[in-house]
């Protein structure tokens, strides 16, 4: 509001509040002192003329009658609790009129006794004054001796200052546009404000509803800048400080439409982090939806059920590759020179939003300013990483990979097949983008791989192998908290994990798959026609995710067909031989372990798989440690046979017949 509106204001606020004054002191002379004489209200009414002549635009009072269509008592009575609040010794003004009540404050019996044109409804809970918490009645033995106060919210109204009502404090926070959008994100906008202003004449607006795996973030972004085009401020509520308790929530619906009416306010419900299985707090949330008016967004990552009302969804995605490009080159444009084109590597690679890389380039900044690395490709590699983790704790195990290509040992063929990974992973950007193979279909891009052979020959390692030389992470899936028995669930945690990953800093690496990609079975049961369903969704789950998908499984036989024509990669893991297992040998101890009297040729003769190996010399490592003696040939002996025992066998002589 301008300067002179708000001074004009003030004029009539007082004006009013005079008149209402000089009415009640009439009001007792009349009524208890009938020898003294007080001057009719002419003067007081050609005051409040005026002023309001002089108004730009209606006052904050006269808007308040006209939102709420408050009759000429009610306004009186809203008046004579402002005035008790703004006028000095109103309280004796009310005292006189009140003689054998010695009530030193507004009650509705001194308004029905005072003020003009009385009526009894106008403090009943449905009239305007109390049904929209214009004013409060306090507790008395009589309706007609309770208090009135007027609402903290609506007598700052009156003089003109706008502010969110201390009720929702700690609920509501008002939001502000953080980034420019990106012409995807900005055609949305523009659709949501035409949307918004075609239907402004409705009686119900439709709910705007943005959903997908894109972050808050964004969508919050597109949210405030449809309002920034209809004139609104943007409060945001989060889905868990909904409240559940149905009077709270009631009060809650109650209070913001008020709001709506008192400025010009569109709320936005984040249900990104909504718990799906809290059915309580779903209903507070549907009944929120359909009991608030005005302008109401939704975020969320599913597509939410909206009854009673109309609806329009959005599906927010991340900006596209050429959006991320340019944002890249406009973030990074002192440092294009030195990147030797890895800004389309990290475009094919990582698909992050505005805020992400924004944080990417702030970290990279910040690295380069201490001088921490030469190499800017990998400080904006490892930026990028960071950016785009998941959040899979629940239901993936990050393996922080210590192994590199020296640590493997395994046939020729099999160590090209990693090599070859490694290359589609790293030619991404060349291969889908310079050269076109990915405007052919935007499904099948991502790079899959069966790892199968027996337990222990080397398939977790070649993972991690694979994750160390390509810089990302490794998430290893827990089946127990994927698999699920109930219906629909097994569907659900398995999104969640191709989503989180969807950023693209990952292999995810599914031990033991043949439990989790099976056969399809026939149907004989309801079970079975689920089971299928699960199967087919990992299908399609594994087709579009366009990052490295790594399965591990002991028996390939165990894989569905329909799984492996759509594996890129399948490396059969065999049993060490004897010279393999040798060379394991001989790599297996570090070099600050003390050895003594070793011969790798005699430990190769174990018919064991790597894994075991591994076991039998950290378990011979801790014996010697013990004995405070170097790894001897001994202790190996003593590891051997308690990992013979764990597996259920017994060392033979021709294995260990000669050790000692």
């Amino acid at each position: 509001m301008s300067n002179q509106w708000y001074d004009a204001n003030q004029q009539y606020l007082s004006a009013s509040i005079a008149l209402i004054r000089h009415t009640l002191e009439q009001y007792t002379v009349n009524s208890f002192n009938s020898s003294k004489k007080l001057s009719n209200n002419d003067k007081y009414e050609q005051d409040l003329q005026k002023a309001a002549e002089a108004l730009p635009s209606p006052s904050a009072l006269e808007r308040i009658c006209q939102i709420f269509g408050l009759s000429a008592f009610e306004h009186d009575v809203l008046l004579l609790c402002a005035a008790m609040e703004l006028s000095n010794n109103f309280s004796s003004v009310c005292s006189a009129a009140q003689p054998e009540e010695q009530k030193p404050y507004p009650t509705l019996g001194l308004a029905l006794a005072a003020l003009p044109n009385p009526h009894w409804d106008a403090i009943a809970p449905y009239a305007p004054l109390r049904h929209w918490r214009l004013i409060k009645v306090g507790e008395a033995h009589a309706l007609t001796l309770c208090p009135l106060r007027i609402d903290e919210r609506i007598l700052h109204y009156l003089f003109g200052i706008q502010y969110l009502d201390e009720w929702f404090s700690g609920m509501i926070e008002p939001l502000q546009s953080h980034n420019d959008l990106m012409p995807s994100h900005q055609t949305v906008a523009e659709k949501v404000a035409a949307i918004l202003s075609h239907t402004s004449t409705m009686k119900a607006l439709p709910v705007i509803q943005f959903y997908g795996f894109e972050e808050f973030a964004s969508k919050r972004d597109i949210a405030v800048t449809v309002c920034e085009m209809l004139g609104l401020q943007l409060n945001a509520i989060s889905a868990q400080m909904v409240p559940v308790i149905p009077n709270e929530l009631n009060n809650f619906i109650r209070l913001w439409n008020r709001e709506i009416l008192l400025s010009a306010s569109a709320l936005l419900i984040n249900c990104n982090e909504l718990d799906t299985s809290d059915v309580t707090r779903l209903r507070a949330i549907a009944h929120l939806i359909e009991g608030l008016n005005g302008v109401l967004m939704i975020t969320s990552r599913d597509r939410m059920t909206v009854k009673q009302r109309p609806a329009v969804s959005f599906d927010i995605q991340k900006p596209t590759l050429k959006e991320q490009e340019t944002m890249w080159r406009e973030a990074l444009s002192d440092l294009i020179p030195q990147l030797n084109g890895e800004v389309n590597t990290l475009v094919n690679q990582f698909n992050l939003n505005a805020v992400s890389i924004q944080a990417a380039c702030a970290e990279v900044a910040g690295a380069l300013s201490q001088k921490q690395e030469n190499d800017i490709n990998n400080i904006l590699w490892d930026a990028c990483r960071i950016q785009a983790r998941p959040r899979l704790d629940e239901l993936a195990q990050k393996i922080e990979p210590a192994a590199d290509w020296e640590d493997l040992v395994l046939p020729p063929l099999q160590k090209q097949l990693l090599y070859e990974i490694a290359a589609h992973v790293h030619q991404r950007s060349t291969v889908y983008g310079l050269w076109g193979f990915g405007g052919l279909s935007a499904r099948g891009l991502g790079i899959t791989a069966l790892f199968a052979g027996p337990s222990g020959t080397g398939k977790t390692l070649a993972a991690e192998v694979l994750a160390s030389v390509l810089r990302l992470d490794l998430y290893r899936i827990d089946l127990s908290s994927v698999i699920s028995k109930y219906i629909g669930e097994t569907e659900k945690n398995l999104r969640q994990v191709f989503d989180a990953a969807e950023e693209g800093g990952v292999i995810l690496l599914f031990d033991e798959a043949d439990a989790l990609f099976g056969k399809r079975s026939e149907v004989k049961d309801s079970r079975d026609r689920y089971a299928n369903i699960e199967v087919s969704y990992l299908l399609q789950s594994m087709e579009a995710y366009p990052g490295l998908a790594i399965l591990t499984t002991n028996l390939k036989s165990s894989i569905d067909t329909a799984f492996l024509r759509r594996i890129r990669f399948v490396l059969q893991f065999p049993f060490p031989d004897t010279i393999q297992r040798a060379e394991i040998w001989r790599r297996v101890f570090p070099t600050s372990t003390p050895t003594q009297g070793l011969d790798p040729m005699k430990l190769a003769k174990l018919n064991v798989a790597g894994g075991n190996i591994r076991n039998i010399a950290l378990n011979a490592a801790f014996l010697a440690a013990d004995a405070k003696e170097s790894v001897q040939m001994k202790h190996l002996l003593r590891a051997a046979q308690s990992e013979y025992s764990k597996l259920e066998k017994s060392l033979t002589d021709a294995e260990v017949g000669n050790w000692t």
